[in-house]
């Protein structure tokens, strides 16, 4: 028994180690969307979002960060969203799919990118 519990300490920092993933980073989607991948680099920012329902249709804002370039973010983008079936608007960054605007926006400047995602009713 006295073996055992000198393993204890290691294996309680295993599991938190293995367990405490940065928010968004477990599942690689935007924290209030069910479909919007994250672009590589990013995580999600917990707690910055709003996101709620209302007879016109529901509205989203959340935000994530990374080390990564600013065209990195939008390449991303600009190849990924319409396999999901969003259709690029302009202006550069707007994206229509069945009555619902998506707006990303790449703030900051390369290596030090937040990025402001905004879901509206057309």
């Amino acid at each position: 028994m006295p073996r055992m519990l000198s393993r204890l300490p290691g294996l309680i920092l295993l599991a938190l180690f293995l367990f405490a993933a940065p928010a968004g980073a477990a599942d690689g989607y935007v924290s209030g969307f069910e479909d919007l991948p994250l672009a590589p680099g990013l995580v999600s920012v917990p707690d910055a979002g709003i996101a709620f329902d209302n007879p016109t249709g529901r509205i989203v804002v959340a935000y994530a960060r990374g080390a990564v370039a600013k065209s990195a973010v939008e390449k991303f983008y600009n190849s990924t969203l319409p396999q999901l079936g969003w259709a690029a608007e302009t202006p550069k960054g707007s994206y229509l799919r069945e009555g619902e605007r998506l707006t990303i926006e790449v703030l900051g400047k390369d290596g030090a990118v937040t990025v402001r995602y905004s879901l509206a009713p057309k």
